[in-house]
């Protein structure tokens, strides 16, 4: 298969470049679990739900939202690397698999979120949240927010610990 050489490394159970990316991985999966719970509690006031549902309610709507965070965020990331990035990143390639995983995250969003809102009614905005007109709807502001800050401090702090396993000093700039 084409191209395939550039990750042929990463199957070796001892491979450098493994542990490489094991420790980025992990440091993305961390920091993208906490922004967004972070996230996910700090905009609750900005949906329906915070004045409807019972304190556990409402607690297990973030958990679970957050959880669904966490996969958007690691399929956002895995398909930029797929896309933009090799085995030397962060390397090389920082800032398009940075673009990409913003870009994939804010399409994602929206599209969950029209089809919650408007589709499916799964939940609604309160009066509190600001809306883009966006594909003929009002898309929140704070999840769009989210897909844009959350992943920049994730991959940030993914980019950081991939320095320390390669001796770089700053992501994309090697």
């Amino acid at each position: 298969m084409a191209g395939t050489g550039k990750w042929l490394g990463l199957l070796s159970p001892t491979s450098p470049a493994r542990r490489h990316w094991q420790a980025v991985l992990r440091s993305y999966a961390v920091a993208s679990l906490s922004g967004n719970l972070a996230w996910e509690f700090a905009h609750v006031p900005l949906y329906t739900i915070w004045r409807t549902e019972t304190a556990s309610n409402i607690a297990f709507t973030v958990v679970h939202c957050t959880a669904g965070d966490l996969v958007l965020a690691l399929g956002t990331f895995a398909v930029a690397l797929l896309v933009a990035g090799n085995r030397n990143w962060p390397v090389r390639n920082f800032w398009s698999v940075t673009v990409l995983t913003v870009l994939f995250g804010v399409g994602s969003t929206l599209f969950l979120e029209w089809l919650n809102v408007v589709i499916w009614k799964s939940w609604a905005y309160s009066s509190l949240m600001p809306v883009l007109p966006v594909f003929g709807f009002g898309a929140g502001l704070s999840p769009l927010l989210q897909w844009v800050a959350v992943p920049l401090v994730a991959l940030w702090c993914a980019g950081r610990q991939g320095c320390v396993t390669r001796d770089c000093e700053r992501p994309g700039m090697g």
